[in-house]
């Protein structure tokens, strides 16, 4: 279907990769994998057509159709939630609308046995079929299931689109590109703004309704549930394998094994040419066997080797005392906005040691109970941390707190402790920053990167208590392994609020569950609790979602009946007020916050990285970020 021929990429004379070809076939669904860095969205961009190889050439027929989906893209506030997915159908309104048209002129006239008639008669049937053909009389109907698939409510549907998070939108935007039914889909990291149902649903999608699929993902389980297919990007090349992810790491494993032994026999092989070399230079009778020795040192090609996977590095992270029975119980915990009502009842109690997922839809308030417990917000019914509970949070701003000016190893040997010390490089290494890269300051590293620099230092902190509000977002798949065992050797309490099932298995012995305003307790792993889910609440699932927005919905007039007109209109006005403050400043966080990514891919280029404007803009933009932070906690 679409060719890859000769593909090469070059920044400033380094090529990214060289003379790369392969085919994508219909029903092919890839994952496209390899270290961060390896010029895997650059490979879809060139694919979509939005960036140009330095040589080579993507052939598509001409028929074919393509959609991308980017990590950042910018966003349009202009219409509803239905509005904007139906643009995904624009080509089916304009032949719905010339259906309008020519009906109208078919009632108006009378001439039915003209010419003229006959050709506007044969004119509608044609455009009908076609109509019809194309899902014209249910495409509404396909419009609200995907956009209720993906986790909205058939009432948010009507809303307009700016009155929702950045994450959401990008929902949105999912949306259309599966409703449009490419012969192509072209999916970078589609599961970071999905909770574990609707990354459910797309995987059901991608298998059963999708053509061709091409996907970056760093969520181990949704690529081994849609994929057949793994085309790996490394050291220059491309290795296409016919099978999914976790095949795909064993046969990783034994071709880098063949590569070393290839290594070996080379390295032998240069060895002794290189003493006969020595040995015999100065024979006049082995002059042509010297100089044929010579000839052949100079024809090999030296083997490349895949990078070591640190990820078998395993790393043990002490607690820093031993803390009460429970670090952290809730009696009749509550949290309300106004009337709206984030959850209400809560009531559990973690043990010491044990490691719990809090799991559910976005905006059911699993990052408010955290806050709760941070004590960062206020709540109703008791809430109580444990005796010498010592915590680490992780939040997902948690980047933006660190040190600009530290070089990364600075920031990591400030907190290590003890025998650790010896193994910063080691550690920094398995999280992508091994080299010249843990001596970079931390002003020039891209968003993914603070996050991976963040996770290291709070892991290398004296807590026994560790809350992760998703720490996998701009992981990759060897980074999160090194992670996960880190975590699960941990002898202290751990809370992961997250939404990747292949990170959470084997690391969690209970689940909360946060849905309609409740916290329910689950036994057992993440899958016991899927398992029990999907037998239990089958029909719960096609008729409960989340609350999509960020924003908290508008609280009502309390106690209205015993108010004065007057007094009801003023109460109206201020908080209609209120409500329209806090939304300019969540639009102004999020602009800034999307305005930030987009510098930081700029800043993440040869070119950009030579330009010092882009750092001093970046440096404005961060603090202008936080202003607006602290402006929009402020009307909360």
């Amino acid at each position: 279907m679409v060719s890859i021929d000769n593909l090469s990429v070059e920044f400033s004379a380094r090529p990214l990769f060289m003379d790369v070809s392969y085919v994508i076939n219909d029903h092919d669904r890839i994952a496209l994998v390899g270290k961060n860095g390896a010029g895997k969205s650059t490979m879809l961009k060139i694919i979509a057509g939005l960036q140009q190889p330095t040589s080579g050439s993507v052939s598509v027929p001409r028929d074919a159709t393509i959609a991308y989906l980017p990590q950042v893209m910018v966003l349009s506030d202009e219409r509803t939630v239905r509005e904007e997915a139906g643009r995904a159908f624009d080509h089916i309104t304009e032949m719905e609308d010339k259906l309008n048209s020519l009906n109208s002129q078919l009632a108006e006239r009378t001439d039915y046995e003209s010419d003229a008639y006959m050709q506007l008669v044969e004119s509608f049937t044609h455009i009908n079929e076609r109509f019809q053909m194309m899902g014209g009389m249910n495409y509404q109907a396909e419009l609200e299931r995907t956009l209720q698939g993906l986790g909205f409510r058939r009432e948010d549907l009507d809303r307009p689109t700016s009155e929702f998070s950045g994450g959401w939108r990008m929902r949105i935007e999912l949306a259309k590109l599966l409703l449009q039914h490419p012969d192509v889909l072209l999916l970078d990291e589609p599961t970071n703004h999905l909770d574990i149902e609707s990354i459910q649903w797309l995987e059901n999608f991608l298998q059963t309704s999708a053509k061709a699929v091409v996907l970056v993902s760093h969520d181990r389980a949704f690529i081994n549930n849609v994929t057949n297919r793994t085309i790996e990007i490394s050291c220059g090349r491309i290795y296409d394998y016919k099978v999914k992810y976790d095949e795909y790491v064993t046969l990783h494993a034994e071709r880098r094994e063949q590569q070393l032994r290839a290594l070996e026999n080379q390295q032998r092989e240069i060895a002794d040419a290189k003493a006969f070399i020595e040995r015999f230079r100065y024979q006049a009778t082995k002059a042509i066997q010297v100089q044929q020795k010579i000839r052949q040192l100079e024809k090999i090609v030296p083997i490349e080797v895949d990078e070591v996977d640190n990820s078998a590095l395993h790393l043990k992270f002490t607690c820093s005392m031993r803390s009460g029975d429970f670090p952290v119980i809730c009696d009749e915990v509550g949290k309300s906005y106004g009337d709206h009502c984030v959850f209400r009842g809560v009531n559990l109690q973690i043990r010491r040691g044990e490691k719990v997922a809090f799991v559910g839809r976005n905006g059911e308030g699993k990052t408010t109970l955290v806050k709760c417990i941070m004590g960062e917000i206020p709540f109703d019914g008791t809430l109580k941390v444990g005796h010498n509970v010592q915590i680490g949070y992780f939040a997902q701003n948690q980047a933006q707190l660190l040190d600009g000016e530290l070089t990364v190893f600075d920031t990591i040997d400030r907190v290590a402790k003890g025998d650790i010390r010896l193994k910063i490089r080691d550690i920094l290494g398995a999280f992508m920053f091994g080299g010249e890269a843990s001596d970079k300051k931390v002003k020039f590293l891209s968003g993914g990167e603070r996050t991976r620099l963040a996770m290291i230092k709070l892991l290398l902190e004296p807590v026994n208590c560790l809350i992760l509000d998703e720490p996998t977002n701009h992981l990759d798949m060897r980074s999160k392994d090194v992670l996960k065992a880190a975590i699960r050797d941990f002898d202290g309490t751990v809370i992961v609020v997250s939404h990747d099932r292949e990170f959470l298995d084997g690391l969690v012995t209970k689940v909360y569950e946060f849905a309609d305003g409740k916290v329910r307790e689950h036994l057992g792993g993440i899958y016991d609790y899927l398992r029990n889910k999907n037998i239990s609440s089958l029909t719960q699932l096609n008729t409960s979602s989340p609350t999509p927005s960020s924003k908290q919905e508008a609280a009502s007039t309390p106690n209205a009946g015993a108010l004065s007109y007057a007094e009801q209109k003023a109460l109206a006005r201020e908080q209609k007020r209120k409500e329209k403050a806090l939304q300019e400043a969540e639009d102004k966080v999020t602009q800034l916050e999307a305005a930030i990514r987009i510098l930081e891919d700029q800043m993440s280029t040869p070119e950009g990285s030579q330009d010092t404007s882009l750092y001093e803009k970046h440096g404005r933009l961060k603090a202008q970020l936080k202003q607006a932070e602290e402006e929009w906690e402020a009307l909360i």
